[in-house]
């Protein structure tokens, strides 16, 4: 099989059930990247989070935040003191998308400005 015979393949059949369909749910859109870009090098807090995403309003990063908790990807912590300290942190699933982060950045960087 030749490469784009392969590529044809497997975009013929990029259905609700593909993998790369159901990696495209979870992770579309500019923030949800962005937010497990900023959580691979470790936990962080809200608000550091806030900070290191200009232009993210509150409630789209709890959004993100809290989808990505229910896809099992980030573990949400909440140390109880006053004020509640509340930290973020990717499982090992959410770990896993590491090369798909890189790829994207490897990517970036080759396309330069277009």
């Amino acid at each position: 099989m030749t490469d784009q015979h392969e590529a044809q393949h497997e975009t013929a059949d990029c259905t609700p059930e593909c993998p790369v369909a159901r990696t495209a749910a979870i992770i579309e859109g500019k923030w949800t990247t962005l937010i497990v870009r900023e959580l691979l090098p470790g936990t962080k807090r809200f608000g550091e989070m806030q900070k290191a995403l200009p232009g993210i309003s509150p409630k789209v990063l709890t959004e993100r935040l809290r989808m990505l908790e229910d896809q099992g990807l980030v573990a949400r912590t909440v140390h109880p003191c006053v004020p509640p300290k509340t930290e973020y942190t990717l499982t090992p699933l959410g770990l896993e998308l590491r090369g798909v982060i890189q790829a994207m950045a490897e990517y970036g960087m080759r396309l330069g400005n277009r």
